[in-house]
Parts: structure tokens; C-alpha cells; sequence
């Protein structure tokens, strides 16, 4: 019976289903990365629109067919989410370190998962910061015994994860989720996925060292997210240059994800 079920699951977790619903979550995942992208952009130019997730579903649900698109990107993160939960069960093709590669898409899942559920808050225009909401996380883990050094070490992993991301686009580890893809774009989509990776690991790198930051001072206040990251960044000598640059390597990974969705290698009822 258990043995049944288990393999029923693993069919599902292989079947052509599982790779749309992949697809439709890269898509969502790199549209809000130009989203992201783009609402930093203008945080460069004075902009107090949040630069981060909630700021992208807020400003899209106030868009034309607004409800339609965040039903979309609700659907999406959902998809997403659920691909990731069933890589964590029955693993991830093409890794070699099959241990560390489910954590990271159960790591994944679940933040998608929580996108999913602000996508459906913003639905219901109840949307709430990103930054606001971790920084009540962070106040909250620090009032515990022995919180700021959970805190602080939750920062040293994002800063881990910012590396790997960076480390990943550098050596273009990304191809090896890549069956095949079209010879006359393949140069622009790989520089696509080097540059943006770089991007995104600069960014939670930045967003890790202010929660290590935020430990270390016991304030809640720095612990914020990526919206955080991006206004602190912008206080600094050059502020507005580094961060149009951050931007455009948001934009550009974003980009590079639609283009996942596309030619991504995904469960195809069975075939990978």
C-alpha cells in the first residue's frame, strides 16, 4: 500500500503536469525579478515604492487587469513552490550533491510558497512590507534566549547562499539544468544567466550582511529585506550608479528566467 502511494507520487512528481506547473513558476519567478528590478531603478531615481516582492505585486495589482495578473503570478508561485517540494522529496536531476540540492528546493518551496501567500494578500489588498515583516521575524527570534546569535547565523547562511549564487553565475554552473538550448541565442541567454546570478547574489549577500548586522547591534530595524538592502546601498558613495547597476542585473536575471521557463530540462512525463 505505502509502496503504491509512493510510487503514485513519484509519478506525479515526473509527469508532464509537474513541468508546466515548473514553467508557469519560472515564469512568475522572472517577471518578479524585472519587477524588482525595475522598482529599484526608480528607488535610484527618488522612488518610495518598496524595491522588493511586495512592492511588485502592490504596484502590479494597481496595473490594468491587475486581479487577472496577480491570479497569475499567485498561480505561478504556487507551481513553483510545489516543483520545489517534490525535487526536496525525490531529488534534483543533475546534482551531484543530492543531500544539499533538496534542502535548497525545500528552501526554495517554501519561499515561494510565502510569495504565494502574498500574492493572494495583495488580492485581497491586504498586502503588507516585505522588510517590515522580517524585521517584526528578527524582533521576534532576538526577544528569545540566545536569538541574536540565531539571527546572526541566519545571516551568515543568506550571505552563504549570496556566494554560491555568485560562484554559480561565474562558472555558469546553471547550463547543467539545460538540456539543450538554441544555438543562435545560447551566448546572449548564458551571458544572461552569469550576469543576473552575480546580481542576485550580490543582493543577498548585501541583505545577509545587514541581518548579521542587525544581530550584532540588536536592532530589528537593519534586518530588513531586499528593499533594505537596496536603500542602503544607495546611501553609499555612488549610491545611485551601484544601484541602477544592481538593477539592471535584477532585470537581466529576470530575463534569463523567462528564458528558463522556455528551455529549462523539467519533468516531460517521465523524459528528462
Amino acid at each position: 500500500m505505502a509502496r503504491n502511494a509512493r510510487a503514485k507520487a513519484e509519478q506525479i512528481a515526473e509527469s508532464k503536469t509537474m513541468g508546466w506547473l515548473a514553467r508557469l513558476g519560472l515564469a512568475a519567478r522572472g517577471s518578479v525579478y524585472i519587477g524588482m528590478g525595475s522598482l529599484s531603478a526608480l528607488v535610484a531615481r527618488g522612488a518610495s515604492a518598496p524595491a522588493d516582492q511586495s512592492g511588485v505585486l502592490t504596484r502590479v495589482a494597481s496595473q490594468p487587469f491587475g486581479t487577472v495578473l496577480l491570479w497569475l503570478l499567485a498561480a505561478g508561485f504556487l507551481g513553483y513552490a510545489i516543483w520545489r517540494v517534490s525535487e526536496a522529496i525525490f531529488g534534483v536531476p543533475g546534482t551531484d550533491n543530492r543531500l544539499a540540492a533538496r534542502l535548497k528546493s525545500l528552501v526554495r518551496g517554501a519561499g515561494y510558497l510565502a510569495l504565494f501567500f502574498a500574492a493572494l494578500s495583495a488580492l485581497r489588498g491586504t498586502a503588507t512590507s516585505q522588510s517590515g515583516t522580517q524585521e517584526q521575524l528578527a524582533a521576534s527570534i532576538m526577544s528569545q534566549p540566545g536569538g541574536r546569535w540565531i539571527v546572526g547565523l541566519i545571516g551568515l547562511v543568506i550571505i552563504g547562499v549570496g556566494i554560491m549564487m555568485v560562484i554559480e553565475g561565474i562558472r555558469t554552473k546553471f547550463l547543467r539544468f539545460f538540456s539543450h538550448l538554441p544555438a543562435r541565442g545560447r551566448d546572449l541567454i548564458v551571458w544572461m544567466g552569469r550576469v543576473g546570478s552575480v546580481a542576485r547574489g550580490v543582493v543577498f549577500g548585501l541583505t545577509g550582511s545587514l541581518v548579521v548586522y542587525a544581530a550584532w547591534t540588536a536592532e530589528p530595524s537593519k534586518a530588513g529585506g531586499i528593499d533594505t538592502a537596496v536603500r542602503t546601498l544607495l546611501d553609499r558613495p555612488y549610491g545611485e550608479f551601484l544601484v541602477l547597476l544592481v538593477s539592471a542585473g535584477l532585470i537581466v536575471f529576470g530575463i534569463y528566467g523567462l528564458a528558463e521557463a522556455v528551455w529549462r530540462r523539467v519533468p516531460e512525463g517521465g523524459i528528462q
